[in-house]
């Protein structure tokens, strides 16, 4: 059910830091047309964390009812709490979300045990598929293999989002955990290669501003088709890197802007994009071919 291009959709604002509803709709129905095959609301390029958890399940429940079943809707769950954890998975389940996403318990550095525990938890409360997110370089907390093969044994834990960039940990865990659970890239510089090598998709920050070229390219690597993949891969290039000049989703929501999709709202203690990265975004849009003019 979830594969491809899966865009980590970002949660639009006015520049208060309010909610753009109406914006929120639009890049839905963006999206569907261009072809996404599935969307994430909520996750960080979401900015999840700045969200109280009724806030958090109203966007969740405007964009299933806005996606009307067209597509896959994953919502992000996940919190450094598992009470917490668990009502977000609750709230996004009764909001008829297709699947959750958890990310690693953040801050508070857990053992592994903590984490297997945790994840069982939420798991155990709620029936909803739910996919691992393992993204150490913003949690520090890191999720081993070894862990995750044994969670790939909980029936409803279905996946997981691997940010790392780590081809070789990627190919462990699939050794590991076979046709038991899913792998999808969670960074879109390696996204294409993991592909090749047995991922089902990418859960992706480029698939915001260039939405076509991530799903043409994610259909032809699953096809197993490396060249005609690499020169989609290639023209993106420039926007798998420069999208993380700063903290994301600082940098994908200014080229949204810039591409006047939405305005510069975001939310504190995030800031719009430095002027100094304006023209490195300018050039990285140019060079992927998208066309907003």
């Amino acid at each position: 059910m979830f594969h491809g291009s899966m865009v980590a959709l970002v949660t639009p604002m006015f520049p208060d830091g309010t909610l753009d509803r109406t914006a929120l709709d639009e890049l839905i129905e963006y999206h569907i047309e261009q072809g996404t095959d599935a969307i994430v609301a909520m996750g960080t390029t979401g900015e999840s964390a700045t969200f109280g958890i009724k806030e958090h399940c109203s966007v969740v429940r405007d964009v299933v009812t806005k996606v009307d079943g067209r597509i896959p809707v994953i919502a992000g769950t996940g919190s450094n709490a598992t009470q917490e954890a668990i009502e977000l998975t609750m709230g996004a389940m009764e909001a008829g979300a297709d699947a959750c996403l958890l990310v690693t318990p953040y801050y508070n550095k857990p053992t592994q045990e903590g984490l297997y525990l945790h994840y069982k938890a939420v798991a155990d409360a709620v029936a909803i598929p739910q996919i691992l997110y393992n993204v150490p370089g913003r949690t520090a907390c890191d999720l081993l293999p070894e862990t995750v093969e044994r969670l790939s044994s909980v029936p409803n834990i279905i996946g997981i989002k691997e940010a790392t960039g780590d081809i070789e940990r990627s190919r462990d865990i699939l050794a590991r955990c076979g046709q038991a659970l899913d792998i999808y890239s969670g960074d879109d510089a390696t996204a294409m290669e993991l592909m090749l090598n047995g991922a089902k998709g990418v859960i992706s920050v480029t698939a915001n501003v260039a939405p076509k070229q991530m799903h043409e390219m994610c259909e032809l690597a699953l096809q197993g088709n490396r060249s005609a993949a690499q020169l989609i891969d290639e023209c993106l290039s420039a926007l798998h890197r420069d999208l993380f000049v700063e903290a994301n989703p600082i940098p994908v929501k200014w080229a949204l802007y810039e591409m006047g999709l939405v305005t510069t709202g975001i939310r504190l203690p995030l800031t719009v994009l430095s002027e100094q990265y304006h023209e490195v975004i300018r050039k990285a849009l140019a060079q992927s071919g998208v066309d907003y003019e």
